[in-house]
Order: C-alpha cells, then structure tokens, then sequence
C-alpha cells in the first residue's frame, strides 16, 4: 500500500498515472466519436483525428511508463509536462490546419473545449501550486490565440456576423475569444489546484505529531490509538500511541503517562524499546516505540495452528526474560496474553519476542498510585486472568504474570485457551477447575514441559515457579529445549515473510485525522 501524503514522489508518480490515463480514455472516446460522425468532405486521417492520435500516444506512453517502478520526482513532472505541451501544440494549432479547407473558424470556436476538460483534470488531479497550472493555461491559451488569430477564416454565426457588420475588424473576434477564454480558464484551474494543494497541504499537517508523521493505523485499545509512523529526520518507522482528545480525561491521562514511564525504565531486549514522549500543543499525549513487523502469537497460532514444542520453549523463555527484568523493577505486567507479545525480526536474528502493552501495569513499590492501579478492580483478559486477580486483586504480584504466560504456553501447544465459555464460566474455572492437560487434547507435548505449563497455571500463587528467571531456566532444561534454533526459525521466516509482508499490508488502516489535531 503506497501511503502517498507521506510519501511526495510515490504520490506524484500515482497522480500523473492516473491523470494521463484518464486523459487515454477521454481523447479515444473523442477520436472514435470523429470517426463516427465524419464531416463532409474530411478525410480519412484528418487534422483533428491526428491530434487525438499524438495525445493518445503521448498520454499513453506516460501512462505505462508511470503506473509501475519507481520514477523520479523530475521523470515525473517532466512526462507530465512533455504529454500536456504536446496536447497543447496539436490542439492549439487546429485553426492553422482545419481538416476540411475554410473551416479554420470553427476550428477556433472548438478546439478550446477539449484542451479545457484537459487543462481542468490535470489541475483536479495533479497536485502542483496554482501559479503552475495557471501559468499552463496560459501558455495554451496564447498559442490558441494566435493560431485562431492567423486560421480565422469566418464563421457562420450570428452574434458574429452581426459584429463584423457594425465594423469590428475580423481579427478581433478570434483573439476576443482567445482572451476571454485563456483567463476564464487559467483562473478556475489556478483555484482547482489551490484547493487540491491545500487541502494535501492541510492533511499533511493534521498527520504531523512533533517530529513524526503518522502513515496508517496498527490497532486501537483501551488505552489509546496505535500508528505506524516516521521520524522526520532519521526516516525510520516508528509507532506512535497516541491517547485520543475523547479519552483525554485527567485520569486517562495519569494512566497513559504511567504507561510510558515505567515501559521506557525497561530495557531488556524481549521489551519493546520506547523512543520519546510528548504532547502537542493540541494537548495530545503520546510516545514512540520501535515499530515491530512481524506477529502476534495469538494471529500465529489462529494462521498456522499449534506450534511445536520446542518452538514453544524458545518463545516462552524469551519472555519469561523479559518479564524477569519487569518484576525485578517492582512492575507486573497484569495483562500477559497472546496478542500482547509479538514475534518479528530484529538484527537478522529471526522469531524474537517482543512483550508489549504495559498499560495495565502495576508498581508494587509506589504506594502513591494505588488509585491509578484500581486494585479494588478486575484488570487484565479474563482469559489469562490468575485466580488472586479475580479475588484479591491486591495481592497481584510477578506469579500472577507468570499464571498468565503458562496460559500463553497452553494456547501455542494446545491451539485453545486454558478455559472456555462464557466471561463468568471462564471466571470460575480458574477460580476452582484444573486445567485438562494439553497432551489429552492431542497437542504434541512433553512430560516435563506439560508439568511446567501445569504448574504455572496452579491456583495457588506459592505453588507456581517463584520467578520469571526460574521458569526460563526450567523451561530451557527440558529435553525439546534445543529442538528449535537459529536455523529453524530462519527456515520458517524465509517461508513466511512475504506472506506476514502481505498480511500486515492488509491490516493497516489509513491514518484518522481526527485523532491527531495538527502539532504547532
């Protein structure tokens, strides 16, 4: 997808594209319907019939030459400027060379008129200042002129005829018209451009957040709207949170800041990496994070199905990493849960992890924000809830995380959530029902990793791994811990990542307007 407001030379390729194509279509129409109705006496191959002809070629040319690849800004303005100048000269001419002898008044009456849908579409279509294409307009309109100046052969008339007869010289209609008709239209096709170049001037500026531009939309949430992005300088994309003026109450806006505090304390690889944090003087909060092309486990598993064990091992250890550095800090995540991890490239080193969205987070050290937090509230997915979340959300703590990653284990083993069923059945039965093992569903799984998966989801907090850091090492000492390396991640990412390419493509939405008020 070509995001052409931020991208000036794919947008310009795209328009002369189209406006010569449009321009094809226009001028064969034209051709066939001179062809179709002949006048008397003209020949097969007349005046009129070549100048269609050299625009069709003309536009046509440009066409193909602009509709694939990649063409340069100045390629670009120059094929446009090449296909109208020659519009212009066997239009304009018409007069000089009638297709039928004596008709060089007609020729100037209208000939005007297809050069006009022309020089109209071109102002409506491609973007370009309005002294540009008023100063085209006049250029046409000069040589039309002239040429109507130095072909006028008379033209039967009435409102003419009865000029000439009260003495106006005969010179003086064709260039009257010429005038008349060079500034009526130079002066709608300056105003069509500068309306079109404004308001792509105007949406440009509306898609400006300090130093980034927003492209497309990755993904809403609670707390805040999600934007691929680029930093004007370093041209690297970027995402961009951004927490919607409709969501901007006081309370809203201490959470998002939190948010963005505690993630950027975090720097552990299997984090996502925070870049900056601001607000507009539109009073938009917002921060930048690595963007990250890849996908998460929860669309990996509902695309590809369960993944193998050892596979399983690899991304859960990943994370369990970077959950370690999270509640070393006194921070737990509280919504651990497939579409809050991402799987993608990073350095040439294929399936890393990324765990993201710490909106939910909780400082187990910062008394002060015990309101923030809203213990007295149910936080996170139901699905991946830990029982402790559900009757003392109070005493939520790193093995609450943990309940929730062995959830995340169940699901790439198994294919299926740990409980099923409706919101207060799913409650329940991780309030008081032990999960089915996933190897009695037929998931492909070890002993020691299915009693690793089990014990994390264990009711009681003390019966889980102590640590993220303990987890990780029982999980890398299981037997399928070495099945997935290096080479098998590479194998799959070279099979997938067109298709990922092609995926993420579809999934992103242009960029709303509304949501970020332009940045003084």
């Amino acid at each position: 997808m070509v995001d052409s407001l931020t991208d000036p030379r794919a947008y310009l390729q795209k328009r002369v594209a189209l406006f010569t194509g449009v321009t094809f279509v226009f001028f064969a129409l034209l051709l066939a319907l001179d062809f179709a109705t002949p006048a008397e006496g003209e020949p097969l191959i007349s005046s009129t019939r070549i100048a269609s002809m050299v625009v069709l070629v003309t536009h046509g040319a440009v066409w193909a030459i602009t509709r694939r690849g990649e063409r340069s800004v100045a390629l670009c303005r120059g094929l446009e400027l090449l296909a109208m100048l020659a519009a212009m000269a066997v239009f304009a001419t018409l007069p000089l060379v009638p297709p039928i002898p004596g008709v060089g008044g007609v020729m100037a009456m209208f000939t005007p008129v297809p050069m006009a849908v022309l020089v109209l579409l071109r102002a409506a279509i491609i973007p370009s200042p309005a002294w540009l294409s008023a100063a085209l307009t006049l250029a046409w309109g000069a040589l039309m002129t002239a040429s109507s100046a130095l072909g006028w052969e008379g033209v039967e008339i009435g409102m003419v005829n009865r000029l000439l007869e009260d003495g106006i010289e005969p010179w003086m209609v064709p260039v009257s018209l010429g005038v008349l008709t060079t500034f009526a239209f130079a002066f709608v096709a300056a105003v069509v451009s500068h309306v079109v170049h404004g308001l792509q001037s105007k949406v440009r500026e509306a898609m400006q957040l300090g130093q980034y531009t927003l492209e497309a939309k990755i993904g809403e949430g609670g707390m805040g709207v999600v934007y691929r992005a680029r930093h004007r300088l370093l041209r690297r994309p970027t995402a961009v949170k951004l927490l919607p003026p409709r969501k901007a109450g006081e309370e809203a806006i201490a959470r998002f800041e939190r948010e963005v505090h505690h993630t950027s304390r975090l720097t552990h690889p299997n984090t996502v990496a925070i870049y900056d944090f601001g607000r507009t003087a539109d009073g938009v909060f917002y921060y930048a994070m690595e963007y990250l092309d890849g996908i998460s486990l929860q669309d990996l598993v509902d695309e590809h199905g369960p993944l193998p064990p050892g596979r399983v091992i690899a991304l859960l250890a990943q994370a369990a990493e970077a959950l370690a550095e999270a509640h070393e800090a006194g921070l737990v995540h509280r919504d651990v849960k497939p579409d809050n991890i991402m799987l993608c490239e990073r350095g040439g080193v294929a399936d890393v992890v990324k765990v993201l969205d710490f909106g939910l987070v909780k400082d187990v050290g910062a008394p002060d924000e015990v309101a923030l937090s809203r213990d007295d509230a149910l936080q996170g997915t139901p699905l991946y809830m830990a029982p402790e979340a559900l009757t003392d959300p109070a005493a939520v703590d790193g093995r609450s995380d943990l309940y929730a990653l062995g959830a995340v284990a169940y699901f790439l083993l198994a294919g299926r959530h740990v409980f099923e069923g409706k919101l207060v059945e799913v409650l329940g039965h991780h309030l008081h029902t032990a999960p089915t093992p996933p190897s009695e569903l037929g998931a492909e799984v070890e002993p020691a990793l299915e009693a690793i998966v089990l014990r994390c989801l264990e009711k009681a907090p003390a019966a889980r791994p102590a640590t993220a850091g303990e987890l990780r090492r029982a999980l890398l000492a299981c037997p399928a811990a070495g099945a997935w390396g290096r080479e098998e991640a590479t194998a799959w990412w070279d099979r997938q990542r067109d298709a990922l390419r092609a995926r993420r493509q579809r999934t992103l939405e242009p960029a709303e307007l509304t949501v970020a008020p332009r940045s003084r």
